[in-house]
């Protein structure tokens, strides 16, 4: 995947997560509790394009944030 693009995604979720008043170790737990295996340090890094997403994560972050693919793929 491209770095730039990586690194708009997990922006993206940043300040969708910021929005919603959430703790990276939050929506880690979340992610967690819906069969997510992912720690606060994964989120973290995610955010800042360090680390790779995968179907089942992009999937479960949209629904944690209640936010359309949409907002989360903006470039």
């Amino acid at each position: 995947m491209n770095k730039i693009i990586e690194t708009k995604v997990g922006n993206n979720i940043r300040k969708l997560r910021e929005q919603k008043k959430m703790t990276q170790e939050e929506l880690a737990l979340k992610l967690q509790i819906n069969g997510c295996d992912i720690t606060r340090s994964s989120v973290a890094k995610i955010e800042v394009g360090q680390r790779h997403l995968y179907p089942d994560e992009i999937i479960l972050i949209k629904k944690i944030l209640n936010v359309s693919f949409d907002e989360i793929f903006e470039v």
